[in-house]
């Protein structure tokens, strides 16, 4: 299933919808749950991403800021 709707996180149930991005995210955890990783090793594969997938430019730019930038508000 996909679709754009946000899921309720904390809710008894979620919706039945489910993005694009969740499956990706879970074979990842799948595959690579239980590695350790750098940030310098994210960062060196974001980097690779974009320069095979150049239109894919700005959503890497804006994951990554807000990665970098996602705990300011606890501050």
């Amino acid at each position: 299933m996909t679709g754009g709707a946000p899921r309720l996180r904390g809710a008894p149930f979620y919706y039945p919808c489910m993005y694009f991005t969740d499956r990706g995210i879970e074979e990842l955890t799948q595959r690579r749950g239980e590695e350790t990783v750098t940030i310098e090793w994210l960062a060196e594969q974001l980097r690779t991403f974009v320069d095979i997938n150049p239109e894919f430019e700005t959503p890497i730019e804006r994951f990554a800021t807000w990665l970098a930038r996602h705990d300011e508000d606890d501050e």
